[in-house]
């Protein structure tokens, strides 16, 4: 059944490939071959909330719980991802109902989400009908790149498709300014990684911001964020939002800076 949440609710589109969404606690079922199972655990900075919505595959807004993604990234098995302890931390600090809009879907390079592209048309579609019914699209969390690291080429024009990402977003969201809160990737599937990563850390546009996610601990895969990494993600996801884009908490966090 539907949910109804109210019409207050600040939106947040999570995009990019397999660590936006979620790989946190999918096992290897070793009785199965290339089967795998998530195993349902949930810290607790990632469990639901009535304040909490998500946006669902059928464009229906519903209560949020892990995993976010499963009909988003439906080929794959989905696990714990950055987006609830994201949202659990904004609506504790800012005190509002918080509406995700899955889009991200694993093993897809930055071409996949070039404007005209099924994956960048369906994340603007779903955008755009998640504000029919009041709410405003306060922001794209994107964490995507690994997919890019195989190739030098893909690794070089990296910085350049991530900056026209965002560009084509903005105008087709009509929100020129709308922030963005990427992640600098800390693995991938070839040998480029260091460079995607100074690409991504390059980046130097209006209300765009780069959250490290060097030391966060991967899983035995070498590839995927375990399921306490996507927990302090998601936090360190929204302490950076609070303070580069909640105009309270820009206030408290300047103040704090005045305090040294």
């Amino acid at each position: 059944m539907e949910e109804n949440p109210k019409t207050t609710k600040q939106i947040f589109i999570l995009s990019g490939q397999s660590n936006m969404a979620g790989r946190g606690g999918v096992c290897k079922d070793h009785h199965h071959h290339n089967h795998q199972y998530w195993d349902k655990v949930v810290p607790p900075e990632c469990q639901p909330h009535q304040d909490i919505f998500r946006f669902s595959a059928k464009l229906h807004w519903e209560q949020a719980h892990e995993p976010l993604h499963a009909d988003i990234d439906s080929k794959k098995v989905c696990g714990v991802g950055p987006g609830m302890s994201f949202a659990n931390m904004v609506r504790q600090k800012v005190r509002v109902v918080v509406g995700l809009v899955p889009c991200a879907v694993g093993g897809t390079s930055i071409t996949h989400w070039g404007r005209g592209e099924v994956l960048y048309e369906n994340m603007v579609k779903r955008a755009k009908e998640s504000v029919e019914d009041g709410g405003e699209i306060k922001g794209l969390l994107w964490y995507q790149g690994e997919s890019d690291t195989s190739d030098i080429h893909d690794a070089e024009v990296y910085q350049g498709n991530m900056e026209k990402l965002i560009e084509n977003v903005r105008e087709d969201l009509g929100q020129p300014s709308l922030p963005i809160v990427m992640v600098a990737i800390i693995s991938g599937d070839g040998k480029y990684v260091d460079k995607v990563r100074e690409a991504q850390l390059r980046i130097n546009l209006p209300n765009v911001v780069c959250v490290d996610a060097k030391g966060l601990d991967l899983k035995d895969d070498h590839l995927h964020l375990t399921t306490e990494a996507q927990a302090k993600l998601g936090c360190m996801l929204a302490e950076v939002y609070l303070k580069n884009f909640a105009p309270s908490w820009k206030r408290f966090f300047s103040c704090l800076l005045c305090l040294k």
